[in-house]
Order: structure tokens, then C-alpha cells, then sequence
């Protein structure tokens, strides 16, 4: 399985890099050219060698000659090999930088539910560290494996050349060496596959905690959190140890070999200049490329190791790519524009898991303009309606439809550009307080933004700011209170006022005074538009048109506030216990 998935990635890396094979052709020239070069070197010393004749019986002139070519070649050696390498820089980097594109853009095509179901350190460790990894192993295939491999044909061309009986005893013991570095490398794989899956655990584990430190704290669940991280890090430092374990013993064993190799050699070769068979130049020559032929199976080997951990870490990104991505749009999908916001659910059903109902058989007719409050106990369904709204699921059966059409057979983009979202969980990016409010309209003017502000009772407090608008926030808005955030996720809305709006607990990090004059504020902004309020405070939807009340994924009251209070049924009920003490 592991072999069939090893061949799979390999063909896929492969693939990836046949972009820029013009810079591969490049790069194989010159590691021609090096090798070619490097090997030549031996033949040009065993020459210098045979002028040496005996003692007083030199060939000065010959061997200056024979030291000059020595120069030139290393130098053009140099500059080859320094080519080599810039050229293996720039495809490496380039096909990392593809990869780990098309892994980000298939994250932003994920469907919600892939996203929801997997843990998040896991994804952000895939596209930065396992990539990383596999930059790393293709970077030193490219510079080594190269020249490796055509170190190993060259020098025995060259043998041959000389020598062939000496030649073959080096080809018979090869397969000794290879067998090795195979036998360690095929351990290694397991072990590097799982310490990448380890890591990503461990990535997750720490993405959650830092990301909610202050619950961590407010539970007291550090030491828990502690031991977790143990765990998980005693696991990491045990595949970790085991990987550079096997990784380890690689090259020590095949330098065993090819020492092997290298006495063999010089054994035969001994006697072969004995009986006149090899100069002593020759054998010299030999000798240079017994070591120069054994030499690339240490640093393939090597390689081999890398290539392990780069496989596996590379294995784990195209799982990620190759993702099922959301059902894309129809060819024939509608752009929709200007919605009026009449809106139906005609008898949907759907559920996040098939074993576990949620909302079934919902009938719901909004008309243009209305105010529709969804209210009920925890888990009965609410913000899952709003993902439906949405199109950030897909109903099990049956249909919603805006302005008679099926969503589905709307763009998403512009379905979703008519609905304006303010939730319960704030999020900012990091960025000034300016292109925050301006995220869904980024054309907007100064007077715009600083409109929606007012509007949203956010500006008092950007004035107050060290640079005003320009204030840069931190990452989800860290530097910032609660409540501030969401007057500006309100401020977003208000400036962009699309047709549709959701409104999902949208006060409930806000003060009881600035929560009246944003509910004014509301009020106006949702003169006209088609509204869904989502709340557990019952005070804030007394005006909505139509309150739906929920419970077990049903629509099971439906009304103003004053008739359903006087069926003294569910919402009576939930009124009453929110009330009751007060009155």
C-alpha cells in the first residue's frame, strides 16, 4: 500500500515539476557538465603521475602542461555546479510555491462541512510544515540526486575504459549497497509518515489552546492541556527519534559497503600494475574513481532519507488537494441581483450526520421585507438554518428559494453578496480598522466608512484609537474588546446594506445602552429589507413580524409576540422563565 501510494506521489511531484522542464533540461546539463569535468580530473592526474618516471627522472614540462588543463577544468567545474544549484533554487521554490497555492485555494473551496469535521492546526500544519518538508527533500533530490546518479554512470564508463575486469568486480559488489540503503530506506518512510501525522496533531493541539487561552485559564485546564501536549510530544519525540534513527544508520552502512569496494579495488588493481596489466597512473585514475563511484551511494542514500520524509509530508498535501471540493455552481446558474427578498422553504430536510436528524420537513413563506425571528432552546436547529440561508450547506431534500429560484440554482457569490451578516463570533482580520469596515466594499469612500461607523455607534471609540481609522488591529482583532469588535462587524454591514440581512445574536456582546441605540440602528437598516434575527434575549424580536419558534429541528409556534404569549404555549414558556422574576 505504502509502495503504491510512494509511486502515486512520486508521479504527482513529477508532474508538478514538468512545468518547468526547460530549467530541469538546464539543470541536467550542467550536472553533465560537472560530472563529465569532475571525472576528467583523475585521467589528467594519473597522467601527471606516469611523468613521474624514477628518481631524477621527472617530466616537469609535461606535468606544468597537464596542471594547467587541471585549472581550467576545475574552474569551468565551478561554475557548472554553481549553475546547478541556482537553477535547482529557483524550481524548487517555484513548485513548492504552486503547491502550496493550489493547497490554500483548495481550502477556500472546501465545503463548510470538510472544515467543520477536521481539525484546523491539522490544515494550517499541511500547508506550511508538511510543505516545508517536502521543500526540503526536493531541494536536495535536486542538487544530489543529479549529479549522483551521473557520477555513478560516468565513473563506470571510465573503468570500463581502463580496466573492465576491475570494472566488474565494482558492478558486482554494488548490488550489496543498494540492497541496504532499500532495506533502511523502506522503515524509514513508516516512521517519517507517522511523525508528520504526529506533528499535525500536535500543530492542532496548539493552534486550539493558544486560540483560547482564556477559557484554558478561566477552567483551570491547564494542567490537562499540559498533559495532552506530554502526550502528544512524547509520541512526536519517539517517531522522531526512530525516523533519525533509520534515517541515521543509512549512510554508515553503505559507506561500509563502498569501503568494500574501494579495497577490492585497490586489491586488484595492485596486482594487475604488478604484472604490467595498469600503469601505476592508471591505477591511481582507478583508484580516484572507485572512491568517486562509491561516494554518490552515501549522499543518494542520504537523499533516499529525505525523499522519505518528503514523500510522506508531500502524500499528506495532495490528500488535502485532492479533496472533494462543494458542488461548483451550475453552467446555467443565475447572478442574482437586487433580491427582493421573498424567500421559501419548501419541506426541507437536512442533517450534519444521516444517523442524527435535525431539521425535517420545514415549510417556511417570508415576504419581501419581513422580519423574521428564530428563536428556541440551544441545538434546535437556528444558526443551521441560517447555513442553509446561506448556501454553506446544501438541504438533504427539498428547496429554498429566493425571488421564486432555487438557491441552488444561483451563483454562491452573488446569492451570498445580497445577504449581510453580522454573528455571534466577531471576526476582524489583521489590517487597519478601515479595510476592516470596508471588506465587503473595498471601493468605499472616507464619508462612507465614517458613516457606517456613526451608524453602528463604532466611531466614538475609533476616534479614540492611537491612529483613528488607521489603527492596525492584530489578528482577529486581539487588541480590541468583545464589544468593539462587533460594533465594527456591525459597521461592515451597514455599509454595504444588501437586500437580505442575518442578524445571529448580533448584540449580545454589547452593553445595555449602546445595545438600545444599535437596536435603532437595526431598526432603520432593516426598514424594507428581509430580515432573520436569531436570539436567545426574547426582549430584542418583540417587533419582529413573524416569530418562529423552534424545537428539535421543527418549526412548532409561529407568530407576533403578543399571539404567541397569549397560546400560552413553548415561546410563553421561554418568555416567562427569561421574565418572570422581573415582573
Amino acid at each position: 500500500m505504502n509502495r503504491k501510494r510512494n509511486t502515486t506521489t512520486f508521479k504527482r511531484i513529477l508532474s508538478c515539476i514538468s512545468r518547468y522542464r526547460l530549467g530541469v533540461a538546464a539543470s541536467l546539463i550542467c550536472a553533465a557538465v560537472t560530472v563529465v569535468l569532475t571525472l576528467y580530473v583523475p585521467i589528467l592526474i594519473g597522467y601527471a603521475v606516469d611523468c613521474i618516471v624514477a628518481p631524477g627522472n621527472v617530466d616537469f614540462n609535461g606535468m606544468l602542461v597537464i596542471l594547467k588543463k587541471i585549472a581550467v577544468v576545475a574552474a569551468f567545474t565551478a561554475i557548472a555546479q554553481w549553475l546547478m544549484s541556482h537553477i535547482n533554487n529557483i524550481i524548487t521554490y517555484r513548485v513548492v510555491k504552486d503547491i502550496r497555492t493550489q493547497a490554500f485555494n483548495r481550502v477556500e473551496s472546501l465545503p463548510l462541512k470538510y472544515i467543520d469535521s477536521h481539525q484546523h492546526g491539522d490544515l494550517i500544519s499541511r500547508i506550511i510544515a508538511d510543505i516545508d518538508q517536502f521543500s526540503d527533500g526536493l531541494l536536495m533530490g535536486f542538487t544530489q540526486l543529479f549529479t549522483g546518479v551521473l557520477t555513478i554512470i560516468g565513473t563506470l564508463i571510465f573503468m570500463f575504459f581502463i580496466n573492465p575486469v576491475i570494472a566488474l568486480v565494482v558492478v558486482l559488489i554494488t548490488p550489496v549497497s543498494l540492497f541496504v540503503a532499500s532495506f533502511i530506506a523502506k522503515r524509514t518512510y513508516i516512521m517519517f509518515q507517522k511523525q508528520s501525522l504526529t506533528r499535525g496533531t500536535l500543530t492542532s493541539l496548539i493552534d486550539e489552546m493558544l486560540g483560547n487561552q482564556k477559557i484554558v485559564q478561566a477552567f483551570g485546564y491547564e494542567d490537562e492541556a499540559q498533559k495532552q501536549f506530554e502526550t502528544i510530544n512524547e509520541e512526536l519525540r519517539v517517531w522522531g527519534l526512530k525516523a533519525t534513527f533509520f534515517s541515521s544508520i543509512t549512510n554508515p552502512s553503505t559507506r561500509f559497503v563502498n569501503s568494500l569496494v574501494y579495497a577490492c579495488v585497490g586489491i586488484a588493481g595492485a596486482f594487475a600494475a604488478i604484472k604490467g596489466v595498469l600503469t601505476v597512473g592508471q591505477l591511481s585514475s582507478f583508484l580516484s574513481y572507485a572512491n568517486q563511484y562509491t561516494k554518490p551511494f552515501n549522499e543518494i542514500s542520504g537523499v533516499i532519507t529525505e525523499l522519505q520524509n518528503a514523500l510522506a509530508s508531500a502524500a499528506r498535501v495532495f490528500e488535502l488537494i485532492d479533496e472533494e471540493l462543494e458542488i461548483p455552481d451550475a453552467e446555467d446558474a443565475i447572478v442574482l441581483a437586487d433580491a427582493k427578498g421573498e424567500i421559501v422553504l419548501d419541506h426541507v430536510d437536512f442533517s450534519y450526520e444521516p444517523e442524527k436528524s435535525l431539521i425535517e420537513d420545514m415549510n417556511l413563506l417570508v415576504e419581501p421585507g419581513q422580519r423574521i425571528a428564530i428563536v428556541g432552546p440551544t441545538g434546535c436547529g437556528k444558526s443551521t438554518v441560517i447555513n442553509l440561508l446561506m448556501r454553506f450547506y446544501d438541504v438533504n431534500s427539498g428547496s429554498i428559494a429566493v425571488d421564486g429560484t432555487d438557491i441552488r440554482q444561483m451563483t454562491r457569490k452573488s446569492l451570498r453578496t445580497n445577504y449581510g451578516m453580522v454573528l455571534q463570533e466577531t471576526w476582524l482580520k489583521s489590517g487597519t480598522i478601515r479595510e476592516n469596515i470596508a471588506y465587503g466594499m473595498p471601493e468605499a469612500t472616507e464619508d462612507q466608512i465614517i458613516s457606517a461607523a456613526k451608524e453602528a455607534h463604532a466611531h466614538s471609540f475609533i476616534k479614540r484609537m492611537p491612529q483613528g481609522y488607521d489603527t492596525v488591529i492584530s489578528e482577529d482583532g486581539g487588541n480590541l474588546s468583545h464589544g468593539q469588535k462587533q460594533l465594527l462587524c456591525i459597521a461592515r454591514v451597514m455599509l454595504c446594506l444588501p437586500p437580505m440581512l442575518i442578524l445571529d445574536e448580533a448584540t449580545s456582546s454589547i452593553d445595555t445602552r449602546t445595545e438600545i441605540r444599535i437596536q435603532k440602528a437595526f431598526a432603520k437598516m432593516m426598514k424594507g429589507r428581509t430580515s432573520f434575527i436569531v436570539a436567545h434575549r426574547l426582549s430584542t424580536i418583540k417587533e419582529a413580524e413573524v416569530i418562529l419558534v423552534m424545537k428539535e429541528g421543527h418549526i412548532i409556534e409561529q407568530g407576533t409576540h403578543d399571539s404567541l404569549l397569549e397560546k400560552q404555549g413553548f415561546y410563553a414558556e421561554l418568555y416567562n422563565s427569561q421574565f418572570a422574576v422581573a415582573e
